[in-house]
């Protein structure tokens, strides 16, 4: 857990940002870098040190094209520094890297759909690619399943689609699985995957069937926050979830913490350093920010005349530095190469630090 004078310094910003009367704006956001259209479709995104690692494709329809990829930039200009793509994917099936983590030592952690969680060392001016994790496994549904054995709280049996990571300080990684209702938990070290947290509630529904997405700790590490993207019962709701940072959590825990109810398709989630959650909306391309209490305060929308608008943002990372927040644009939906980029968006907020575990 966190120190109780962070907490409290965190209380204090609260209560300054409430007094002064603190709205987020609306209108100031600009291109931080473009991402280029091959691979394309960028999703994952993570600050470290003076880099800005932003990783893709995540999509669809990628058999028989070229290798998942993440891309360097300078964390002050936005240069593209190196490219690093990934190995050992077999090309010719379906394959995509979603979203990204980073331990302490700077180690690159990405969910590769194919090949796991692999993790990316940094060895002079390249990148040593190495195995950490195994992929998510394929469960039958529960209807389907050996009594007592692992299963998916599903009635329809869709494989394995690793969306979201992030760690806990003991350097547990926990992972979303957007198809199989499930969030997964990697051991310190990697290995296989565990059942975490399942319910029959996260069972995604509509066109992009999306269920568990976004995953985030609190601020003061007692809660892991969860966007459930879509509803089978209702594919216009979506749900921002909480559960307690425990090792295992019980159905009663679930708790709402507040609902989309437009079809706008929640996407990642952010925690500013007020405890504000900062979610993309995904189909209505704008970025809902949630007080503590789950409160829509305002949102984030693209002004006309911008040279790139917010389309389908997906990740987001604060760059503590300026401020500001950094959007990947996955523009999934209109597949626009000049909308493939990372947005900056002046928020007046550093964000809360994500864990950056010290990992074997």
């Amino acid at each position: 857990m966190k120190n109780a004078s962070s907490i409290m310094i965190a209380l204090l910003l609260v209560a300054a940002l409430t007094l002064t009367g603190f709205t987020s704006p609306s209108g100031d956001i600009r291109k931080f870098a473009s991402v280029p259209a091959t691979p394309g479709f960028p999703e994952g995104i993570v600050v470290h040190g003076n880099r800005v690692y932003v990783s893709g494709p995540a999509r669809f329809g990628t058999a028989n094209t070229g290798p998942s990829a993440i891309q360097v930039y300078d964390r002050k200009t936005g240069a593209l520094l190196t490219t690093i793509n990934v190995a050992g994917e077999a090309l010719a099936f379906e394959h995509a890297l979603s979203n990204i983590a980073v331990d302490e030592d700077g180690r690159i952690y990405a969910l590769s759909t194919q090949l796991g969680l692999i993790r990316f060392r940094k060895q002079g001016g390249s990148y040593l690619q190495e195995s950490y994790g195994a992929p998510l496994p394929d469960l039958p549904t529960c209807a389907a399943a050996t009594p007592g054995s692992p299963c998916s709280p599903t009635q329809v049996d869709f494989p394995p689609i690793p969306n979201d990571i992030v760690f806990d300080e003991d350097g547990f990684a926990y992972v979303t699985d957007s198809l199989q209702a499930t969030i997964f938990r990697y051991a310190p070290g990697g290995g296989a995957p565990q059942v975490w947290f399942q319910s029959a509630k996260f069972e995604g529904g509509g066109f992009i069937p999306f269920g568990p997405n976004g995953i985030r700790l609190d601020p003061e590490r007692e809660h892991v926050y969860l966007a459930v993207s879509t509803s089978a019962a209702d594919p216009n709701r979506a749900t921002i979830y909480r559960l307690p940072l425990v090792n295992q959590p019980k159905a009663a825990d679930l708790k709402v913490v507040h609902e989309y109810t437009a079809g706008e398709l929640p996407d990642q989630l952010a925690f500013g350093a007020t405890g504000n959650l900062y979610v993309t909306l995904a189909f209505s391309n704008q970025i809902s920010i949630l007080a503590p209490n789950g409160a829509e305060l305002t949102r984030l929308q693209s002004a006309p005349g911008d040279e790139v608008p917010l389309d389908a943002p997906a990740a987001i990372a604060f760059d503590s530095r300026t401020k500001s927040l950094l959007i990947v644009n996955h523009a999934l939906l209109s597949m626009d190469p000049a909308h493939f980029a990372v947005l900056k968006a002046l928020v007046n907020d550093p964000g809360d630090p994500l864990e950056e575990p010290s990992l074997p």
